[in-house]
């Protein structure tokens, strides 16, 4: 974009032209992630104070979407995908398929430029975990994480995410 403005500019300091611009300029990458397991991370890194899972879940949802840390608020509003056109969607699980796809795309070799991934055995990992973890909620916490997270459950294919039966 021809502007030249700082890199920790906020597309929010531009007008609607200029983020158009802006926008129209780059690959649009969004890297998403089941939100039950963006969860569990936040839970397993420390993020949160609760001692339990049940009562972290119980903190998340009495404290609101808005009020919510960037680790576990809705993906939907942090990157806005009713408002961006997204050129690539990858799903956490899928990484080096859609990495490597990717970068064949922008002519890169994506062979030579890939760390090594283990997503099959991460996605046992937290399928696992998820199922121990998503066992500790009340039938009224899975609801309350169902309805918070709503908005990603719909725009975003997760499918086979705890929250979505």
């Amino acid at each position: 974009y021809p502007r030249q403005h700082a890199p920790e500019t906020q597309l929010s300091e531009f007008n609607l032209t200029e983020v158009e611009a802006v926008l129209g300029s780059y690959t649009k990458v969004l890297f998403i992630r089941d939100p039950f397991q963006r969860l569990i991370s936040a839970f397993m890194q420390g993020t949160g104070s609760s001692p339990s899972f049940s009562s972290f879940v119980q903190d998340i949802v009495d404290n609101g979407p808005h009020n919510a840390s960037v680790t576990w608020r809705p993906l939907v509003s942090l990157c806005r995908p009713c408002l961006v056109r997204y050129d690539y969607v990858v799903a956490f699980g899928f990484l080096r398929q859609e990495l490597g796809h990717l970068l064949r795309r922008a002519g890169l070799p994506a062979d030579s430029v890939l760390p090594e991934f283990t997503d099959t055995q991460v996605q046992w990992t937290y399928s696992w975990l998820s199922e121990q973890m998503f066992s500790e909620l009340s039938l009224q916490q899975k609801k309350q994480l169902s309805h918070f997270y709503r908005w990603d459950l719909s725009a975003f294919p997760f499918s086979s995410s705890l929250l979505t039966e």
